[in-house]
């Protein structure tokens, strides 16, 4: 498939999302908007909001944020892209601040779907009130930031009903290329898979402050700095490369070892800035991770390989994505070269090969609403997560840790604070 194709096809979903029969299964009319809650205004989640906006059926009509001076950002922003879009502003009566924002959210009755953008020690509990509310979820990774999050997920998933659809923010398997060399993979085009290696190098984070801000009030706007309320890079960031891993291979590692550290931030916080890891799939199938998050450049390097009896797969974030071997295949629209190197978003929002990965990632939730089959992702979430925790566990504790280990003694982490100070 090239980007000619890609476009073709694309338009054509998108026409089958907007338009559909007069009266869909699930109660939508034609051309009616799936009415969204976006519940965290910050970078990212404004980032996928206007993206839902501006590429499905979906319309932003409600915002919830712990902070107001982020809620009239978000007012700001929502009603400029609804107005460029023909709609209305975001009635003010839809708009909700405090730490009960997401319960206010989800019992609103003008909201059909609710995207979770809020930091991810936040992100199970505010899934737990719009499920149980009957909401539509797209929920940001991770699903949970520790064990008992994760557990508490899985319960959450037994309560999603048939006519619900819940989303997990895995977006790059969504990317065309990388779609294209997983199906390419799955078909058998490596043979038997020996090894594989990834890695996800960022620069560092910048600072979030404000007005007269407090320490509690710094944690929450900086939490990617801090490991309860973020997970710790691998948990929050890395998981990605993770995911694509565990879906190429079509399972989770059995145990893993790692060593990493905070060797060169020194601002606030108690995340590593980077990590090694050695994951053992089934079959003795060895995979070797390797993150850093610290500099100040901008550039962005992140991808997997893969190693198999018959070829070997690249598929990075930014230049070609190909398989080497009997069955050699490329991705005939990559636009970088491997030499050059990426960009970092920090809104998640990349170019390269992921620059249609948000839009078809969007389309598919909003389609599920409309004409369905529904989604239920959170246990493949759940999955990727723990993953990614074993890996932290490993690290933190300087030692082999097996899956089995986690899922008994996983790590726990408690927030520290009380939200109800931000009232």
């Amino acid at each position: 498939m090239n980007r000619r194709e890609l476009i073709v096809k694309g338009s054509q979903a998108l026409s089958g999302i907007m338009i559909l029969k007069s009266s869909t299964a699930f109660g939508y009319q034609a051309n009616s908007a799936v009415r969204i809650g976006l519940l965290g205004c910050g970078n990212r989640g404004t980032s996928v909001a206007t993206s839902f906006s501006e590429n499905t059926a979906g319309q932003v009509v409600a915002l919830a944020d712990l902070f107001p001076d982020q809620l009239a950002a978000g007012k700001a922003h929502f009603d400029k892209v609804n107005a460029g879009l023909h709609r209305a502003a975001i009635d003010s009566k839809l708009l909700f601040h405090g730490p009960h924002a997401f319960e206010e959210l989800a019992a609103s009755h003008d909201v059909d779907s609710i995207q979770i953008s809020t930091p991810p020690f936040f992100h199970v509990q505010h899934l737990a009130a719009a499920v149980d509310a009957g909401k539509h979820v797209y929920c940001e990774k991770p699903v949970g930031i520790d064990v008992r999050q994760a557990k508490q997920a899985l319960e959450i998933a037994k309560r999603v009903k048939p006519n619900q659809s819940v989303d997990v923010g895995f977006q790059c398997r969504m990317a065309p290329p990388i779609a294209a060399i997983e199906a390419q993979i799955k078909a058998g085009a490596l043979g038997k898979i020996a090894t594989v290696a990834g890695n996800y190098n960022a620069p560092a984070s910048t600072e979030k402050t404000h007005p007269g801000i407090k320490p509690d009030e710094y944690r929450l706007r900086n939490w990617l700095w801090d490991k309860a309320l973020s997970g710790d890079i691998l948990v929050e960031q890395n998981i990605h490369i993770i995911d694509l891993c565990n879906w190429m291979l079509g399972t989770h590692p059995l145990k893993a070892t790692a060593t990493g550290g905070r060797n060169v931030l020194k601002h606030y916080g108690d995340c590593w800035d980077n990590y090694e890891v050695d994951y053992t799939y089934p079959g003795d199938v060895h995979f070797s991770f390797a993150s850093t998050q610290f500099g100040s450049d901008g550039k962005f390097d992140a991808g997997l390989k893969l190693f198999g009896s018959a070829g070997s797969a690249t598929v990075p974030y930014s230049g070609p994505i190909q398989i080497t071997g009997a069955q050699a295949w490329e991705w005939k629209d990559s636009r970088s070269s491997a030499s050059s190197g990426g960009q970092f978003a920090a809104n998640g929002s990349f170019l390269d090969n992921l620059e249609f990965a948000d839009r078809d990632k969007d389309r598919s939730f909003i389609e599920s609403i409309m004409s369905g089959p529904t989604h239920n992702q959170i246990a493949a979430g759940v999955e990727t997560a723990l993953s990614c925790m074993l890996g932290r566990m490993a690290g933190y504790t300087g030692r082999e840790v097996t899956w089995e280990e986690l899922m008994t003694h996983g790590e726990s982490y408690q927030l520290g604070m009380s939200l109800d100070q931000f009232a």
